[in-house]
């Protein structure tokens, strides 16, 4: 029933591998490696590829990765116990080599596996014997508890009034000798029942006559009108009043200001040029801080031996990093997957009796948080925007998509202005046809950009908006946009879309008839930097909604390609929100938005983000 178990090294020496069919499985080991192993995934209970599903576990000790693959169809329950039990065979039989072969004294792993393979096929049998039997048998009755005690736990006195002559009935006798006074006091209990009652019936009603005489004893004299104030506006604490509202009413034409888009003081032309500015300016402390266990310390770690790492002794310094990431805006889940890939990096790792447990996890992490945010292919678009241009005589199509109210439009006219910079010519796609305003909002920024890079004499414009109103096709739109780029000579082509809920099915499906239809180079998601778990759950969504309805084919795994982040400069060292986006996609960050004005666009710092995340 297994397709595969394999058994090598961290370096990527294979030392051990039992196939169960004939179907070659290089590609499904090389997506896991590139895909969990890699990228710091460690916490995610299985991947998949195509038909095949493959889980892992590592063997810090000796640098080792267990790996099984089966068909994901099938619902196998043995498969942790068959990967934990294999790996302590294998460490058992060949614990003296491996020590060799890690300590340098062997330069290659030389045993004869034949017959580990006759072991491993009888614990195989095994397993899969015990999981069958165990299928076979009756599922047992669910148990209930008595239900006396449930009547118990749920009789509650019906009302205060009885209260006291329940209370009476309660009563228990001090000793059996008194056990016949219970039938003298019989008569007397319904007596202190109705007694009771009158009692707190007579309580409420002076209670109410005390009111009444309260009340008409306060009463003041009524003023006269003379008397009578008037009521004041109250002033709430910052508010402000109204003249200094008129003073701050910049809008009013003799204000002084012409326009509300920042003028050239502030926004000045090929003060972009280049590649973007990376954003904080923490330099590479992650990877320029001296590792531990050089010079002197490494001596006495020779010397001294180590210490084992467990799960144990982790699990405080694991609640302590979950609470403070859940902190710094990290999703939940992401935070839980980043421990449990942390834990098991580290499970069983040998560390020097001078290094700490503590410091040994927080290395760990930033390690990892490194190689989240670090991507796994570089988006240079100014040179893909040259190699369309050149080689295949198209423009190059970025595609905007994300959630309401985010700031596509506004950090579209960002990225054109960027583009402006550097000699581009750029068409602005108004797709966004359903929210009011949309295309005179991208009809404005057009006209100053414009103006910002006017022209050559007589020449074509460098910026223009193509336009068809609202309630028409965005797909079509986008595609005749398109065609009359490549006609008028534009290098990129902008495509600005609706702002649409994750869970909006219509809007998710014309999005997806949008990206399928016109195949953009570039698919950017815009998300928030204030957002937490929202942030996971949009993300998801996105990308199951546009690989379910992409028409004429397949979609790619992860339909998006990049990650637009907006609002950065609001969230001060809450940047857990450029962790959640990224763990969910795989895909860099490709833009950060840190202003209202054009020339606030930067690029990603990993440097900087987890110095913040961690601090």
């Amino acid at each position: 029933m297994l397709d595969l178990f394999a058994i090598f090294t961290k370096g990527g020496i294979v030392l051990w591998c039992f196939q169960g069919t004939g179907l070659a499985l290089t590609r499904a080991v090389n997506s896991l490696i590139k895909t969990v192993i890699l990228q710091e995934r460690g916490g995610l209970e299985y991947h998949e590829h195509e038909s095949l599903r493959l889980q892992f576990k590592l063997d810090n000790e000796f640098e080792l990765i267990f790996v099984v693959a089966y068909q994901r169809i099938l619902q196998l329950s043995y498969i942790d116990k068959l990967l934990q039990q294999t790996q302590l065979l294998y460490r058992d039989k060949y614990k003296n080599e491996l020590l060799n072969y890690q300590s340098g004294i062997s330069s290659q792993f030389s045993s004869n596996h034949d017959n580990f393979t006759e072991h491993f096929q009888s614990l195989l049998s095994q397993l899969e014997l015990e999981a069958r039997s165990l299928a076979s048998q009756p599922r047992a009755m669910r148990q209930y508890g008595k239900r006396g005690e449930e009547d118990t736990m749920s009789h509650v006195a019906n009302s205060n009034d009885n209260t006291v002559a329940d209370d009476v009935d309660s009563v228990e006798l001090p000793n059996e000798e008194d056990a016949n006074m219970e039938e003298q006091l019989k008569p007397y209990s319904a007596p202190l029942k109705a007694s009771a009652r009158t009692l707190g019936g007579g309580v409420r009603k002076a209670a109410k006559g005390r009111g009444k005489k309260a009340t008409s004893a306060s009463k003041s004299p009524k003023l006269t009108n003379q008397n009578k104030p008037t009521k004041q506006a109250r002033q709430w604490a910052g508010e402000g009043s109204v003249k200094e509202a008129t003073q701050l009413n910049y809008s009013v034409a003799d204000s002084g200001t012409e326009s509300l888009v920042p003028n050239s003081t502030s926004v000045t032309k090929g003060s972009m040029t280049g590649d973007l500015q990376a954003l904080g300016g923490v330099e590479d402390s992650v990877s320029s801080s001296p590792k531990a266990g050089g010079g002197l310390m490494s001596f006495f770690k020779g010397l001294t031996g180590g210490k084992t790492i467990t799960r144990e002794s982790m699990n405080p310094v694991l609640d302590k990093m979950t609470e403070h990431l859940i902190g710094k805006n990290v999703a939940s889940d992401i935070v839980d997957k980043l421990c449990q890939s942390v834990a098991a990096k580290l499970d069983g790792k040998v560390i020097g009796t001078f290094s700490g447990v503590t410091a040994t996890v927080k290395a760990c992490f930033e390690e990892s948080l490194v190689q989240i945010l670090s991507p796994r292919r570089r988006i240079d678009v100014l040179r893909e925007v040259m190699l369309s241009r050149q080689q295949n005589k198209k423009p190059y199509v970025i595609t905007f998509c994300g959630v309401n109210g985010v700031g596509k439009s506004t950090n579209l006219a960002k990225v054109c202005f960027w583009l402006l910079d550097n000699g581009y010519r750029v068409l602005i796609a108004a797709c966004d046809t359903f929210r009011s305003g949309a295309v005179e909002q991208l009809r404005t920024h057009a006209a100053h950009l414009s103006s910002l890079h006017p022209p050559n004499t007589n020449g074509p414009p460098n910026v223009q908006l193509f336009e068809r109103g609202y309630n028409k096709d965005a797909a079509g739109i986008a595609m005749e946009a398109i065609l009359y780029a490549n006609q008028q000579g534009f290098d990129v082509v902008l495509v600005d879309t609706a702002g649409r809920m994750q869970n909006n099915e219509p809007l998710m499906i014309a999005l997806a008839k949008l990206i399928s239809v016109n195949k953009p180079n570039l698919v950017l998601f815009v998300g928030e930097a204030l957002v937490g778990n929202e942030a996971v759950d949009q993300l998801k969504q996105f990308n199951r909604a546009l690989r379910d309805h992409y028409e004429g084919g397949v979609a790619s795994e992860t339909p998006i390609d990049g990650i637009l982040l907006t609002k950065f400069d609001t969230i001060d060292d809450k940047v857990g929100a450029a962790i959640s986006m990224t763990y969910t996609t795989g895909q860099p960050i490709v833009f950060v938005g840190t202003g209202q004005t054009y020339n606030d666009l930067k690029s990603l710092n990993v440097s900087s983000v987890v110095t913040s995340l961690l601090n």
